[in-house]
């Protein structure tokens, strides 16, 4: 290798690219509204790594996980199941194939790359043109091979300013959320384990410097977390990044975007966190430069570059960046056929079904989803020792705003239900599950959900209602339960679902109008993710299952649907708001919301401004 030398000249220049949580968007389109997304879709994101390679074209170009499942798209593709079609030739997934089109240096895998088995994703791995890697995760010997490597060298040889060679060994280390062995527990359990991702991190730093890396890279596909996370946590990348040997860490699984508003890197190390379904393309530039203790970073600039951005005072949307051809060609064939699917008709709905306000109320929407899996719990209990438990049931929505913007809401009109309207109802792979829980459990549960609001004191005036830190899949309700929230009282747990008060918000907790029994036992419909423990809701836990099937949440859905049932009005809504004097609150919705406000009179709601983030602002009074 070429001796370094002293000065700028001796610098070598390195940029390294990162997309995360794909989620199998290939074109920039939203299959659930049948439109254009235009900040979506790993064609536009081509553009950008295509440009930014030009720019500068020593480039190492890696992806952080949950790309192969998520959307319509990526559920089509697993349901259809292309690789069982008698063999006659190879099957290869779309998203590998763009990725291998694009040369990905290496991927990490993601929590949803198990969603629909291990074969599934033996099968679409066994395709990819670059290195998958994991670290933390570990088959069992006699229990299959490996999935993924635990670690990669990639050996690049790279100029420096003078245009002198060096060989560079950068290293590659992957991580997935621990609690991924609870989430896909049908398809892990007994098969595989998933370790803490530090100490996976402290024991796989030190062995990979002894291999030759100069450099190490950490696809983290766990959010940015607290820097003292604690052993087992699910986002640990800040944490991550404090571990000497770490190099240049990305981040993701959150669908959060870093770096934002002047932030540099964790704890001094170059990062980013480059948001969902190809919003954003992540760019770290390091210039490396040779020391007695090897190669050092010496310059670092870390930003992302989105695909697309809103304009106006309204917000509109608008694409940065053209689609790329070469993917468009490859996914053209299957995004046709998912839109001739999605067109089917399922069933019918007499009244609209839309999320706008499923903050605030438990509407037509949801309740549609908890009545199909009540009913589906209710028949597989009848005759078994749990039979005699009331059956309810805990529903979240999954499109309201957010993170995905104004455009991140379910809307059917009434008519027709198509099959695409199932996944926008229900756009997870979750399987129905049913756990026996207790009132008590039942009222913690509640407070764990609306947790999500801020505290609201009397005569408080335009206050901001909800916690952008909540995801909204986050906030359930419990159809087949009554009661008030009361906001002047604080929030029991946090956004992490940590216990950070004793207070109580859940009053007038009542079952078919009397009050719920601190000890009284129900049945409670929810899903593989929640009912595994996933965000921590009380009584939550697999040894508390009574029934767990590989029947998903949508195909109960679809059934119920096709058997004839109709979505049916909330009158009167089952939760509400304590009324707090003379108090005010703030709340954002799509600006489509304002033509369904007749659809929640007990809402005393008023419409205010668009703002710049796309949203409209309601005034709710409380």
């Amino acid at each position: 290798m070429a001796g370094a030398q002293a000065g700028d000249d001796a610098v070598v220049p390195l940029r390294i690219l990162a997309t995360t949580d794909l989620h199998a968007n290939l074109l920039a389109w939203d299959y659930h509204t049948n439109r254009v997304a235009h900040n979506r879709g790993l064609a536009r994101v081509a553009s950008l790594i295509a440009a930014a390679r030009a720019e500068r074209p020593q480039a190492l170009l890696f992806d952080n996980g949950d790309f192969l499942h998520g959307t319509a798209l990526g559920d089509h593709i697993a349901e259809t199941r292309p690789e069982d079609r008698g063999g006659r030739s190879r099957f290869v997934h779309p998203m590998i194939a763009a990725m291998n089109l694009l040369r990905y240096d290496a991927v990490t895998l993601g929590n949803h790359e198990f969603s629909y088995g291990i074969g599934f994703l033996r099968r679409s791995l066994a395709a990819a043109d670059f290195p998958v890697i994991c670290s933390n995760l570990y088959f069992k010997p006699s229990r299959g091979q490996p999935l993924a490597v635990t670690s990669q060298i990639l050996p690049r040889s790279l100029r420096d300013r003078r245009g002198r060679l060096h060989d560079i060994n950068i290293g590659v280390i992957g991580f997935l959320p621990p609690q991924t062995m609870v989430w896909e527990r049908r398809y892990l359990r007994g098969r595989a384990a998933v370790d803490d991702i530090l100490a996976s991190a402290r024991n796989m730093v030190p062995a990979l410097r002894r291999a030759g890396a100069d450099l190490i890279v950490a696809l983290s596909h766990s959010g940015l977390g607290d820097p003292s996370s604690p052993p087992g946590a699910e986002n640990a990348s800040s944490a991550l990044a404090g571990l000497d040997g770490i190099d240049v860490v990305i981040a993701g699984h959150t669908h959060l975007t870093y770096p934002e508003g002047g932030a540099r890197g964790l704890g001094g190390k170059p990062a980013v966190s480059p948001g969902f379904f190809g919003s954003h393309l992540g760019v770290i530039d390091l210039g490396l430069r040779k020391s007695r203790k090897g190669w050092q970073i010496a310059t670092q600039t870390c930003g992302l570059r989105p695909i697309a951005s809103r304009e106006g005072a309204a917000g509109q949307m608008r694409p940065l960046v053209a689609d790329a051809p070469a993917v468009v060609a490859l996914a053209l064939p299957l995004h046709n056929r998912l839109l001739q699917r999605g067109d089917a008709v399922i069933g019918q709905t007499p009244l609209p079904l839309n999320s706008y306000f499923a903050m605030l109320c438990h509407g037509p929407a949801l309740h549609l989803l908890a009545q199909s899996e009540k009913r589906r719990i209710t028949q597989v209990l009848q005759d078994g020792p749990h039979g005699d438990l009331p059956v309810l049931c805990a529903v979240s929505p999954f499109k309201a705003g957010g993170r995905g913007g104004p455009e991140n809401y379910t809307d059917i009109p009434a008519g027709p239900l198509l099959r695409r309207h199932l996944t926008d109802l229900y756009p997870y792979a979750n399987s129905l599950t049913a756990l026996r829980v207790t009132g008590a459990e039942l009222a913690l549960w509640l407070e764990r959900a609306v947790s999500q609001f801020h505290q609201i004191t009397p005569d408080a005036r335009d206050a901001p209602l909800l916690d952008a830190a909540f995801p909204s899949f986050n906030f359930d309700t419990i159809d087949g339960l009554t009661y008030q929230i009361d906001l002047t009282q604080p929030a029991r747990f946090d956004a992490l679902g940590r216990e950070v008060a004793q207070s109580r918000r859940i009053t007038d907790l009542c079952h078919q109008g009397e009050p719920v029994a601190a000890d009284r036992a129900f049945a409670l419909a929810s899903n593989s993710y929640r009912s595994a423990g996933g965000a921590g809701f009380a009584g939550a836990l697999p040894a508390r299952m009574i029934y767990d099937s590989e029947e998903t949440n949508r195909e109960v859905l679809e059934t119920y649907l096709r058997d004839g049932f109709l979505p049916a009005p909330v009158a009167p809504p089952p939760w509400t708001f304590r009324p707090i004097p003379g108090a005010t609150v703030l709340f954002d919705s799509a600006p489509e919301a304002t033509a369904h406000l007749a659809e929640v009179p007990h809402l005393r709601l008023a419409p205010l401004d668009l703002l710049p983030s796309g949203f409209r602002r309601f005034r709710l009074t409380l």
